[in-house]
């Protein structure tokens, strides 16, 4: 049994570990990536203002499946709002390097950013946008009209992406995890997108729309598209919705 997996597991075990950067009393990185305080940001409604179905929430788990088929209903912006805040919203910012928020992540590291590729939300351009969660705004960061062909192609050719209303991409920024677990902090980060996606699912739920997440795709194109250097950021998950 040899492999880069096997390699993976056996070589962040504990006692392979050198201490990390938070036990060296090194100080901790940002909880969001810098933008250019000259671009505009667009804001989003608060989360609480969308109306949601009063769907249990045995019965959303119950009806959670992947969903690859979307008619051509608009997505809004109430209902965008709720989605960014289900699965990455803050909720309380704590000396300014530690943030809570609407999903678990390993000793609240949250190292995530989410980009968003939008094709049919009404009153956005298509295009792709980062969610600046600590503002709960949006950033604009490309507005090609051929964004959604070269995610499609990204993404292995699924057309379900190019036909989705948004497809939400989450990226890790590695050293907010590894500042406190060193090498270990790499198992963390795919435990968190789990508990990310599963957030976009039964959130999605109770608003009538369908998620498929997606774990086949290009890390090098994915990457490229984002203008992250795939090392120190690099693209963790993807997951596709839209009106069922």
């Amino acid at each position: 049994m040899e492999g880069i997996g096997k390699d993976f597991i056996e070589k962040t075990k504990y006692h392979h570990l050198s201490p990390s950067d938070q036990m060296r009393g090194l100080p901790p990185p940002p909880v969001e990536l810098p933008y250019d305080l000259k671009e505009e940001l667009i804001d989003l409604p608060e989360p609480d203002r969308v109306e949601i179905s009063t769907i249990t929430l045995r019965e959303a788990i119950a009806r959670r499946v992947s969903v690859r088929k979307y008619s051509c209903e608009p997505l809004n912006l109430d209902e965008l709002s709720y989605l960014l805040w289900c699965t990455q919203g803050v909720k309380e910012v704590i000396q300014d390097y530690v943030t809570l928020r609407t999903v678990p992540s390993a000793g609240a590291r949250h190292a995530f950013e989410t980009y968003l590729l939008v094709n049919n939300v009404f009153g956005l351009q298509p295009g792709i946008y980062r969610y600046l969660a600590t503002k709960h705004k949006l950033l604009s960061v490309k507005m090609e009209t051929t964004m959604a062909d070269k995610v499609t192609e990204a993404c292995w050719g699924q057309e379900f992406v190019k036909t989705s209303a948004t497809t939400f991409i989450w990226t890790a920024v590695v050293y907010r995890m590894k500042w406190r677990y060193g090498e270990r902090g790499y198992r963390y980060l795919y435990l968190d997108a789990g508990h990310v996606c599963q957030n976009l699912y039964l959130a999605a739920e109770s608003l009538g729309y369908g998620v498929c997440a997606i774990g086949a795709f290009s890390d090098d194109e994915m990457n490229r598209l984002l203008d992250i250097d795939g090392v120190e950021q690099f693209v963790i998950y993807i997951a596709t919705l839209g009106n069922k």
